[in-house]
């Protein structure tokens, strides 16, 4: 028996290395012999930076930046300096991994943090960046990212504008950035699994902006600036990329990042696969089962997120998909129309969530083990 493992993080529990390696007791507990591949994804969310990592010799570079409430932080990106190629993950500088609970609030945050990062990799001559988005804490539609790279925003007043979520209904212009025009050349590469669009009901703000602190009039007010901000944008800049899938991502930080900076949307999981050469693994071993996985399966999952792509992966090769997970909220119907699916939850529905979280990697090889040990008998 052959297995490839392809899992995601467990968010708030596991890295996805140790969810691998859980998998990977379970797997051989029932099968001792096995061939165990693994590969470790990543759909340009929390964890993009550990992936590349995983797959290029890279040079970790550390910068001295702010955190999305404008604190200082020191934080990471990795660069190549012979191809001019640099790696930066959305959440290490802009990410609600840096806020307490009480401290979330979309309407405050920003991605400036982030645009430091990318501002300190081109003076260090990245020609070509490519960004990871997910995991943030912001609804800032970029507004901080292009602050940092040059661009300024003014209100109807001429009054600068702070780059949050607060202040997008307030922007009446748009001042061109002075530093770019230094480096035309630049190529940004925005790196993600959702398919979003920057506005309305299954938008940036109703979408994810809960999650980041807000609530329900707060939903409604950065929808509505996210709209307004996009008025903008096609009136000063002949730019109109709200409706195309994905720019709702990372608080609308994919259209900023094209909207600014031309950037290319790219699928990360697609990304990843190339990196870790899956295909070619898939065609030259003879694979029984793929196994994949997060804590959470919901209905985001089924929005182009990293287990969407294993399943397609699964599909395209006609092999069987195991996806395990703390807890599913998806309708089985939705996920076996992503192909030969079977979900594993590990949680026990008598143990407390926490309890869940903190032994989630032996939750993970029992269920596993379980799981083979009825497939045998089968």
């Amino acid at each position: 028996m052959n297995f490839l493992l392809v899992p995601d993080k467990f968010k708030g529990s596991l890295n996805a290395k140790q969810v691998i390696a859980a998998i990977e007791r379970g797997v051989s507990s029932i099968f001792p012999k096995a061939g165990i591949y693994s590969v470790t994804a990543s759909d340009g969310g929390d964890g993009f930076l550990d992936s590349v990592k995983h797959y290029k010799q890279l040079e970790t570079i550390e910068v001295h930046t702010t955190d999305p409430l404008g604190r200082k932080i020191t934080t990471e990106y990795l660069l190549n300096r012979q191809t001019g190629e640099a790696y930066i993950e959305l959440a290490k500088a802009s990410g609600l991994e840096l806020l307490s609970n009480e401290e979330r609030d979309p309407l405050q945050t920003s991605t400036i943090g982030t645009g430091i990062q990318m501002k300190d990799a081109v003076l260090k001559g990245a020609k070509k960046i490519y960004i990871g988005l997910g995991g943030s804490a912001t609804t800032d539609a970029g507004l901080g990212i292009a602050k940092a790279l040059g661009f300024s925003f003014q209100d109807e007043f001429g009054n600068l504008l702070k780059p949050i979520g607060g202040n997008l209904s307030k922007i009446n212009a748009i001042i061109p950035s002075k530093f770019l025009k230094d480096y035309k050349n630049l190529e940004v590469y925005a790196v993600n699994d959702v398919d979003n669009p920057l506005f309305g009901p299954t938008g940036a703000a109703y979408v994810y902006s809960a999650q980041k602190g807000g609530n329900k009039e707060d939903i409604e007010f950065l929808d509505n600036g996210l709209k307004d901000l996009h008025t903008i944008v096609k009136g000063e800049m002949g730019k109109d990329y709200a409706d195309i899938p994905g720019s709702g991502a990372a608080g609308g930080a994919a259209y900023g990042l094209k909207t600014f900076l031309d950037a290319e949307f790219i699928s990360g999981t697609h990304f990843i696969f190339k990196l870790a050469r899956i295909d070619k693994l898939l065609e030259s071993n003879s694979i029984d089962f793929i196994i994949t996985g997060e804590g959470k399966i919901d209905e985001q999952t089924l929005r182009g997120k990293l287990i969407n792509g294993v399943c397609q992966l699964g599909k395209n090769y006609n092999i069987p998909v195991i996806v395990v997970c703390g807890v599913s909220e998806v309708n089985a119907k939705h996920l076996n129309e992503m192909g030969n699916v079977e979900v594993i939850e590990i949680r026990d529905p008598s143990m407390s969530l926490s309890y869940s979280m903190e032994n989630a990697s032996s939750l993970i090889e029992l269920a596993i083990a379980n799981f083979f040990k009825n497939y045998i008998k089968r």
